[in-house]
């Protein structure tokens, strides 16, 4: 690999890095949302009525923080270039 491939390379890294962690903390929210509402289910004897509840509000709160994230970034992504 040429030193130009590997600088490439790094730069596209660098660029897309931050972005890779989005989609793992979207599901991450969700799921620990889910069975946070399926132990309440449980002990409260709700079923399901708490673990669509968490679901939902797991859903929403991930895309909120990936919007958000996707928005900081892409922003400060302008302002590095303006600079």
């Amino acid at each position: 690999m040429s030193e130009l491939d590997k600088k490439d390379f790094t730069n596209t890294y660098k660029e897309v890095g931050p972005y890779l962690g989005l989609g793992t903390q979207l599901a991450a929210s969700i799921i620990l949302l889910f069975f946070l509402g399926k132990w309440l289910d449980e002990k409260f004897e709700l079923f399901p009525l708490l673990t669509i509840t968490f679901s939902f509000l797991g859903g929403f709160a991930g895309i909120y923080n990936f919007i958000k994230s996707v928005l900081r970034l892409n922003e400060k992504k302008k302002n590095e270039k303006h600079t």
